[in-house]
């Protein structure tokens, strides 16, 4: 581990403080990685190397993998409707801790830094009380930089710079799962839903134990999965676990569209194939209003259920015991 905070270039920070949406992977038990969207709005203190997302209790199963094992990457892969400068892609690997109870300060700091990014906050008196979940029950996960690499283009194809610790060893091969490295969800269909969404990255567990994730494009697809191109050099031959995410969304994040997937990943000199295994779809309506009320209903029901559950009880005993993974 480095000792001193790893304090990005000027490139990598105007892309960290703009960028609407990124990617962000976290590492599951079984080796693998599952990457999702996420909308960081400027959260980052390049003073100490740290940059920062919010999630919600009612996503109980993201937030006991990371607090398990604190292996978390964020790619700043997009570019659109934010206020990121420049055609950096750039790779933010680290350890994550997560502030279950963030203090008063620190929410209104994020409805601050929120609203340039998303858009006014809804106030008054019904608008308080269907937000109120949505915005003092957040969740701050904040990853602590070990590495942040950064390619010229959006493509990760041109030289790497390397900020950090060095870019690890390939990793090895993994086992196949024992239901078989084939497709286990409709590949047409799959592939027609991804169609509409043009932002697509692929995440695997590297060899140092954090998710890398890459821009991928899709060439085709048959009965034995998806066909990607990707840069080749940062892709270990053979085959194992990955994530995929694919996403589209407008200004302020309305009209949100995102698919994750888990399935199996080969490298061959024949070509970069990707069989699903498990598919889930997320849609937000194009309307701000409708928006806004369904974010709102949202939270309430999630954080009713993990407390209900007992959820939340259980993430906080977790995070007190730190991570056991």
């Amino acid at each position: 581990m480095t000792s001193a905070p790893v304090t990005w270039p000027d490139t990598a920070d105007a892309v960290i403080r703009g960028d609407l949406a990124v990617a962000v992977a976290y590492v599951t038990p079984a080796g693998g990685a599952v990457v999702t969207s996420v909308s960081p709005v400027g959260l980052a203190d390049r003073r100490t190397g740290t940059v920062s997302f919010t999630t919600s209790l009612g996503f109980p199963k993201k937030l006991d993998r990371i607090l398990r094992d604190p292996h978390v990457s964020l790619a700043y892969h997009t570019r659109d409707h934010g206020f990121a400068d420049g055609s950096s892609y750039v790779l933010v690997q680290g350890n994550a801790s997560v502030d279950l109870l963030p203090s008063p300060k620190r929410l209104a700091d994020l409805m601050r830094a929120s609203e340039p990014f998303l858009g006014e906050t809804k106030r008054g008196p019904v608008w308080d009380w269907l937000l109120r979940e949505y915005h003092q029950e957040r969740v701050f996960v904040d990853v602590e930089a070990e590495r942040v690499a950064v390619w010229p283009d959006l493509t990760a194809g041109g030289a790497m710079a390397v900020t950090g610790s060095p870019w690890p060893v390939t990793p090895h091969e993994q086992r196949p799962p024992k239901n078989g490295t084939g497709p286990r969800v409709d590949v047409t269909t799959l592939a027609r839903r991804i169609d509409r969404l043009p932002h697509r990255v692929l995440a695997y567990r590297g060899a140092d134990g954090f998710p890398v994730i890459l821009p991928v494009e899709i060439t085709g697809y048959d009965d034995t999965g998806l066909h990607l191109d990707a840069p080749r050099h940062l892709l270990p031959p053979g085959g194992r676990r990955a994530g995929f995410l694919a996403h589209a969304f407008q200004p302020q994040c309305i009209g949100l569209g995102m698919r994750t997937l888990t399935g199996w990943l080969s490298v061959t000199d024949e070509g970069v194939l990707y069989a699903p295994h498990t598919s889930k779809g997320l849609a937000a309506p194009p309307y701000k209003r409708l928006l806004t009320v369904s974010n709102g209903l949202l939270a309430k029901y999630g954080l009713w259920r993990a407390r209900r559950d007992g959820t939340a009880d259980g993430l906080r005993q977790l995070a007190d015991r730190g991570p056991v993974g």
